[in-house]
């Protein structure tokens, strides 16, 4: 074991398995109990441990989906074909015990880019969780005039949280925008295009009725490395700027993968 992953487990908490969500065979949500006084904001990421036969323990990083005022921990979880974390994950029952590093982590954190304008929040797969959170925060989102949320998936059942999110666009339709992509499923009515060619080809700001520009949008990107490698060439290209610590920008990416 390094000695992060040995710090780690010396200030682990034990947590119990509450709830789980299937959304497919290998997609679901995870609930989990939550310390009194673990504390993040929406865009963070928690890491879990899974204890050996060895005495070692395998950690992985996943991102928050629960809101900061929530009293469970939610997380959504896509098994890993092979993936030892995610097989034991898998076979967990509810009562069973899951560690938490109780320090949460990341800059993927909306108040990090300039105000105003649009907000466009891009993922992938489970790069979804940490716009759940941000949907589910009254006030996160009000630096923004608009929102919208583009979710794409290989498979229509990967579409993860889309009642939810469409009662969410329901309650402030003017407000937000929820636009679910299927690359592999044909779909009636839904793009099956990745969302980089979507963008470059202008189809995604159509389905919008939005422009996509530095001057007017901020954009969040979360998913696979490919994408969010493809997103920053293009976003750049474009003249968007990059989130820095001190200097709030026009795009930010997550990087835990």
């Amino acid at each position: 074991m390094d000695s992060k992953a040995a710090g780690a487990a010396d200030r682990a908490t034990h947590e119990s398995l509450l709830m789980r969500t299937n959304w497919t065979d290998t997609l679901w949500s995870l609930r989990i109990s939550r310390p009194a006084d673990f504390r993040f904001e929406p865009g963070h990421y928690a890491r879990l441990g899974l204890e050996q036969p060895d005495g070692s323990v395998l950690w992985r990083p996943y991102s928050i989906v629960s809101a900061p005022d929530d009293a469970a921990l939610e997380f959504l979880v896509v098994r890993v074909a092979g993936g030892p974390f995610t097989q034991q994950l898998d076979q967990l029952a509810i009562g069973q015990p899951v560690l938490l590093d109780p320090a949460a982590y990341g800059f993927f954190i909306a108040r990090q880019l300039l105000p105003g304008g649009t907000l466009w929040m891009l993922a992938t797969g489970t790069g979804l969780g940490p716009y759940v959170s941000l949907l589910r925060t009254p006030g996160a989102l009000h630096a923004f005039a608009r929102v919208i949320l583009v979710h794409s998936v290989r498979h229509r059942d990967d579409l993860a949280y889309r009642t939810e999110i469409e009662q969410a666009v329901a309650s402030a339709p003017q407000g937000l925008t929820y636009i679910p992509v299927v690359t592999r499923d044909t779909v009636p009515g839904l793009p099956s295009a990745r969302i980089p060619a979507l963008i470059a080809d202008g189809s995604l700001q159509d389905m919008a009725g939005v422009a996509l520009t530095p001057d007017s949008s901020r954009v969040m990107v979360c998913g696979h490395p490919d994408f969010t490698a493809d997103m920053r060439r293009l976003l750049g290209e474009r003249g968007f700027t990059p989130c820095r610590r001190a200097s709030p920008g026009s795009m930010l990416f997550e990087k835990y993968w």
